[in-house]
């Protein structure tokens, strides 16, 4: 389905991107602390409120 040539660019790009988005993160990392301090509870609420939705509809299934 794909040639050769295409996975060797996939890979690459995809290697590239993830190396970019961790540099990127780690070079603004004390901007992350700063601002997005306690958005980690708004994930978990987040979690939890879908997981008790599933909790919800296998109780009434």
């Amino acid at each position: 389905m794909f040639t050769k040539g295409q996975w060797v660019f996939g890979i690459l790009f995809a290697v590239a991107f993830i190396t970019t988005l961790i540099y990127t993160y780690r070079k603004d990392l004390k901007l992350h602390k700063k601002y997005y301090k306690g958005s980690v509870w708004v994930l978990v609420v987040f979690i939890s409120f879908i997981l008790f939705i599933l909790f919800i509809k296998s109780v009434f299934k």
